[in-house]
C-alpha cells in the first residue's frame, strides 16, 4: 500500500462507499442444512451465522451504509439481521437495509447476481455513493475493505475484483482471473475446466471472491447495458467482468498479507465437507481463523442464554469437553465431548461420546451414544443408543454422507428412524 493511504483517505472512501451484500443463494450443496434458509443464514463456528461475516467486515472498515439483497427462503436471514444488526444510528446516514426480491422490473425474480443489482439500482443511486462494493454472502473471512477501495481509486480502475488463491483441482468451483504483470486482468473464466495457472506455480490459481469495487455511475451504465442484453445471464462472474475486460481498465486485487505475501484466510463453505472442515479448524490451537482477534470482532446476535455446564464426575459419567468450543447454554452431562464444536443450547446426555463432530443449535444427543465425524442438525433430537460416523453403510440408509465420509443428520431423518422403529 503506498505511503498516500493513510486512514484519513481511506476512511473517506469507505464512508462514500455503499456496500451490496447478495444473500439470495440456495446454497443447494450445503444439502439439507438449507432445507429452510437460505445459505448466508447458515449457522457457523459456535455462535454466528454465514452473513456476520461480510457484515462485520463491512462495519470494521467504516462502512457502515450497507444493504443485503434476499431471495431464497429468507424469513430466518431477515430475522437474524432485525435482531442483530439494528444499531447502526440512522441520523448519521448509518443503516443496513434489507432488499428482498421485489419483482420491481416486470414480473420476474432475480435471474443472476447482476440482475439482482440491477433491479434495486433506483434505490443504490438514491443513497448517492461515489463507489459501489458488491460482496457475496456466504463466504468465510476477515478482510479490511480500504485497502482495496483506495488501490481501486489509485489505479483508475473501471473494476476491481477481489482475488484469491486455490489449488488448480478446485478451479471449477470459481471464476478464474489471469492478470498480467501489473494485475491488470486479461482472462476470467468462469468455473473452467482448464484453468490459467500462476507464473512457475502450475499448482495454484487465481480466483474471484466475488468481491468487486465500482463507480456508482459505471455500475449503472454497465448494468443497463447487460440487462438489455438477451443473450445474458445477467451475472457479474458470467457476464459483467468478462465483458468489460477489452473495453475498460480492470485490475485483481489479491487477498493476501502485504508484509509477506501469504495467502490470507478465505473459505468457501459451499458444501457439506467444506462446511465442515471449516469448523473443525476453530477447534485447533492456533486457527487460521483467530474469532478472539478483538480489534477485528465477529460482530452478531445471540440470545440470551446462561453459561456452559459440564455436571457429573463419577467413573464412567463425567462430563467434559477436551480440544472444543462449547457456546452458551449447552449442558454435558456424564459425556464425553472430543475436539467439537457445539453450538448454543446444545445438551450431551450420560455416557455418550461427541468426537469431531459439529453439532448445530438446539441439538440433543440421548444416552449412550457415539457421534464421530458428523453434522448434527439445529433442533435434532437423537434417540439414546444411536450411533452415527462408524459403520458408513448403515449411515448411507439412513443419513446423507459426503465423499469424505462426513455424516449430515438433520431432524427429518431421525423421524424416519423413529417412525419405523
Amino acid at each position: 500500500m503506498k505511503a498516500r493511504h493513510t486512514l484519513r483517505y481511506v476512511s473517506r472512501l469507505t464512508k462514500g462507499t455503499l456496500a451490496i451484500i447478495l444473500a439470495g443463494g440456495r446454497g443447494e450443496r450445503l444439502k439439507q442444512l438449507t432445507l429452510k434458509r437460505a445459505k448466508p443464514a447458515t449457522p457457523f463456528g459456535g455462535k454466528y451465522r454465514i452473513i456476520d461475516f461480510p457484515l462485520s467486515n463491512c462495519v470494521n472498515s467504516g462502512i457502515r451504509q450497507i444493504c443485503v439483497l434476499t431471495q431464497y427462503k429468507a424469513h430466518d436471514l431477515i430475522l437474524h439481521i432485525q435482531k442483530g444488526w439494528g444499531y447502526l444510528r440512522g441520523e448519521f446516514g448509518e443503516f443496513v437495509e434489507l432488499l428482498p426480491a421485489q419483482q420491481q422490473q416486470g414480473e420476474r425474480w432475480y435471474s443472476g447476481t447482476a440482475d439482482a443489482v440491477h433491479q434495486n439500482f433506483d434505490i443504490i443511486d438514491a443513497h448517492n455513493p461515489d463507489h459501489v462494493l458488491i460482496l457475496a454472502g456466504d463466504h468465510i473471512y476477515k478482510m479490511d475493505y480500504g485497502p482495496m477501495i483506495a488501490t481501486h481509486v489509485e489505479l483508475e480502475a473501471d473494476v476491481t475484483v477481489g482475488c484469491v488463491e486455490v489449488p488448480v483441482e478446485r478451479a471449477r468451483e470459481f471464476g478464474v482471473v489471469t492478470v498480467a504483470d501489473d494485475q491488470r486482468i486479461t482472462k476470467f473464466t468462469e468455473k473452467p475446466d482448464q484453468p490459467d495457472t500462476l507464473a512457475g506455480r502450475p499448482d495454484v490459481t487465481l480466483a474471484s471472491m466475488g468481491i468487486y469495487v465500482f463507480s456508482r455511475e459505471f455500475l449503472g451504465r454497465i448494468l443497463d447495458a447487460d440487462a438489455n442484453d438477451p443473450d445474458s445471464s445477467h451475472d457479474f462472474g458470467r457476464n459483467i467482468v468478462p465483458g468489460t475486460i477489452n473495453s475498460h481498465r480492470v485490475f485483481a486485487f489479491k487477498f493476501e498479507d502485504t508484509a509477506t505475501g501469504a495467502q490470507r484466510y478465505w473459505r468457501d463453505v459451499g458444501n457439506v465437507d467444506a462446511f465442515y472442515e471449516a469448523n473443525m479448524e476453530l477447534v485447533f490451537v492456533s486457527p487460521e481463523l483467530n474469532l478472539y482477534d478483538e480489534k477485528w470482532p465477529i460482530w452478531t446476535y445471540q440470545e440470551q442464554k446462561p453459561p456452559a455446564k459440564f455436571i457429573l464426575d463419577e467413573d464412567g459419567r463425567r462430563g467434559y469437553a477436551v480440544n472444543s468450543m462449547v457456546s452458551a447454554g449447552c449442558i454435558v452431562s456424564g459425556a464425553e465431548v472430543r475436539s467439537s464444536v457445539l453450538f448454543s443450547d446444545v445438551r450431551v446426555n450420560e455416557q455418550s461420546v461427541v468426537d469431531h463432530s459439529v453439532v448445530l443449535p438446539s441439538a440433543r444427543i440421548g444416552r449412550n451414544c457415539r457421534i464421530r465425524r458428523a453434522v448434527i442438525g439445529e433442533d435434532c433430537v437423537i434417540p439414546d443408543g444411536l450411533v452415527i460416523g462408524e459403520n458408513r453403510d448403515i449411515d448411507e440408509e439412513r443419513f446423507y454422507v459426503t465423499n469424505n465420509g462426513v455424516v449430515l443428520v438433520v431432524p427429518e431423518m431421525i423421524s424416519r428412524i423413529t417412525a419405523t422403529g
